[in-house]
């Protein structure tokens, strides 16, 4: 297919815009429409309403009391409609010059001076020019795009594009148009099409675009399972016996795992035992136990003489980790290496010695972990943990580690995220999952509340009667100082005025840009009960265990997604002391606002919460880095087509086997090259 090459600048906007194909044009589907079909009397608008005018223009000129803009007067049978434009180049005043006519479109509203429009759309046209025959399309753009140069595009693009059927007719639901109709209906629908159809998406023609998007999402994620089935692994087979690093640790626990952790364990040990690389996804709600089950899985991959590296995404995370699995794998005799990027000089270096031997079995660390000067001696294992936190490459790099031999690790992923049921089935369909379906024992309810902001003084006097009673507490701040653009209270202010409002009480501070040694300094205090208090930004999102701090104070609570909170909610609750986790808001409260606050106060069952974010934001966040920059659905909604994805999972690995050419026909005409990022 031909592709359009970028010299000016409409053209390098539309690469940006991934409009680089004949069919990326064609699939370049409208936002709305405007029904350019018919001219309305003046006399007949009607406030509030968009319609199409058209007269002549009877006075024009720049007013400049106020602020300057170009006022225009235009008439049509006697009735006057006022044209205002705020901002205005001089072509746009000459064009609107008085006596010339133009047809003018935009939504009336009733001004000081009668009816008007602001900066509406206009031309000049001829008496009695003719009318499209066709609603006009409104497209997604940018600055240096206009519609005018877009439609063009879009319509040659269109006009060139192969569009034959490449399914089969028994592979697509009864009833629809072809791709080629149902571009042509949805670029150009005739006037009689009812809008409201086309905008809510349940046209035919948007069901079939819908369905192959699909379709071509699920035969890619199929073709990569079969790429990575011929993939081979270093087989991690499960041996028995108490000598084992896996059963000495076991032993060695201060706790029994619960059954949905070993049934997990079994999954993995399974999978870790073929030669066909794994790639699982562990997940489990807050405080469920994942680590301890991805400990047990690099014992195994110890046991069986290689090494297994664990990534997490911030230094405090890592850190957590490193702490945990260092307490539990130390004592045992294993070697735990740590690296981040503030690791430097003889400490780096050394660690970096234990990795290349050998001598480190198991490494912890950030990014720093997937750096060049990293090499292992046999890496077979790789954990990657809130796996939604980071980029395709960064995945791919870890699991190049082991490129070398002509072997690829086992991969794990772990996330605290649950991944509603639609979700799996699309973005991580190509992925096993286990699921940490139940909490340890011991576990308190967490009571959460909703405090408007006016109401600070209520909650700083709850703060100071849990650390009365030897508690800890939590307070996050979504910035770390002031900006000009939002009122929120930072986390130095809000430090300052907990000290003063617990005089006697240790009240730290830790947030992004510290340096990583006083935020190792500061989360240390308050792991071992020195410090009462500890004010954060979102770094303690995850990962920190102080089964001592009973209480969670949110500040505008209303900034957060709804999986944040939920994880913020999650460091609480986490010994046998009642826990309570209070939202604080500032008013007014937007709609999606309203609607995570409410999920926070109904439920902490972190699947229904997942549930209600994908409702609440779509699947962008739960989707993480597994996309080049651009959704890899951009018309199905998964709240909305269950019944097409389902026809969808059927059909892929069907016409899969039977017509393969086919099959990656469909992937390349939807995705292109952004199939490989269903890979990692």
């Amino acid at each position: 297919m031909s592709a359009v090459k970028a010299t000016s600048a409409p053209q390098r906007a539309m690469h940006k815009l991934g409009l680089v194909r004949d069919i990326d044009l064609a699939l370049h589907l409208p936002l709305r429409y405007e029904d350019e079909t018919r001219i309305v009397a003046i006399a007949s608008l009607r406030h509030g309403n968009t319609a199409q005018v058209e007269g002549t223009v009877q006075d024009a000129r720049v007013d400049s009391r106020s602020r300057r803009q170009l006022v225009v007067h235009i008439a049509d049978d006697g009735a006057e409609l006022v044209l205002r434009f705020l901002h205005f180049y001089p072509s746009q005043q000459k064009a609107l010059a008085p006596a010339q006519r133009v047809r003018v479109r935009g939504e009336v509203r009733g001004g000081f001076l009668g009816r008007e429009m602001v900066h509406p759309a206009f031309k000049v046209v001829a008496e009695g020019a003719p009318l499209p025959t066709q609603l006009t399309p409104v497209y997604p753009t940018s600055a240096q795009l206009p519609q005018a140069y877009l439609r063009k595009a879009v319509a040659a693009g269109l006009a060139r594009a192969l569009l034959e059927e490449l399914l089969p007719p028994a592979a697509l639901p009864p009833g629809l148009p072809t791709l080629k109709e149902a571009l042509h209906t949805l670029h150009h629908p005739p006037p009689k099409l009812a809008l409201a159809a086309l905008e809510d998406r349940s046209h035919p023609a948007w069901q079939r675009l819908k369905y192959e998007e699909l379709l071509a999402q699920q035969l890619a994620q199929a073709e990569a399972m079969r790429e990575r089935a011929l993939l081979r692994a270093p087989p991690l087979a499960t041996t028995g016996g108490r000598a084992t690093l896996h059963a000495r640790l076991l032993a060695a626990l201060p706790f029994t795992l619960t059954a949905a952790q070993r049934r997990v364990c079994t999954e993995i040990d399974a999978e870790l035992a073929r030669v066909q690389p794994m790639h699982r996804l562990l997940q489990g709600d807050v405080g469920s136990g994942k680590t301890v089950v991805a400990a047990l899985a690099a014992c195994r991959a110890i046991d069986a003489g290689w090494q297994c590296a664990l990534m997490a995404p911030t230094e405090i995370l890592a850190e957590q980790h490193f702490a945990k699995l260092v307490q539990w794998l130390a004592p045992l005799g294993v070697t735990v290496a740590w690296l981040t990027g503030s690791r430097r000089g003889k400490g780096r270096t050394k660690m970096l010695a234990q990795v290349a031997s050998g001598e480190a079995a198991l490494v912890v660390g950030t990014h720093a972990v997937i750096q060049r000067d990293v090499v292992f001696a046999r890496l077979a294992l790789a954990i990657v943990d809130e796996q939604h936190r980071f980029g395709v490459a960064q995945r791919l790099a870890l699991r190049e580690k082991l490129a070398t031999q002509a072997l690829e690790p086992h991969l794990l992923m772990m996330s605290a995220t649950p991944i509603p049921r639609t979700l799996a089935m699309t973005y991580f369909a190509d992925l096993d999952v286990s699921t940490i379906d139940e909490l340890p024992p011991g576990r308190t309810a967490i009571v959460t509340k909703l405090f408007a902001d006016t109401r600070r003084d209520a909650v700083i006097a709850r703060i100071r009667d849990e650390v009365a009673r030897g508690r800890q507490v939590y307070w996050v701040c979504p910035l770390i100082e002031e900006s000009e653009t939002l009122d929120l209270q930072d986390a130095t202010e809000a430090h300052q005025q907990l000290s003063a409002a617990l005089p006697g009480r240790s009240v730290g501070l830790v947030h992004g840009r510290m340096p990583a040694a006083e935020k190792a300094a500061a989360m240390a205090q308050f792991t071992a009960g020195t410090m009462s208090v500890l004010v954060a930004t979102t770094v303690i999102e995850v990962g920190v265990d102080v089964p001592n701090a009973s209480l969670m104070v949110v500040e505008h609570a209303e900034r957060f997604g709804l999986s944040q909170l939920h994880q913020l909610r999650g460091r609480v609750g986490r010994g046998a002391v009642a826990s309570a986790c209070v939202l604080l808001y500032s008013t007014p409260l937007g709609e999606t606002a309203r609607a995570r606050l409410k999920a926070m106060i109904e439920t902490s069952d972190g699947f229904e919460i997942a549930r209600r974010d994908l409702e609440i934001r779509g699947p962008g966040e739960f989707m993480g880095s597994r996309q080049s920059g651009a959704a890899l659905l951009r018309f199905a909604d998964l709240n909305e087509d269950g019944a097409l994805l389902e026809r969808a999972r059927r059909v892929a690995p069907r016409l899969l086997a039977e017509q393969p050419d086919a099959a990656r026909a469909q992937v390349a005409r939807w995705l292109g090259t952004r199939s490989e990022y269903l890979n990692a």
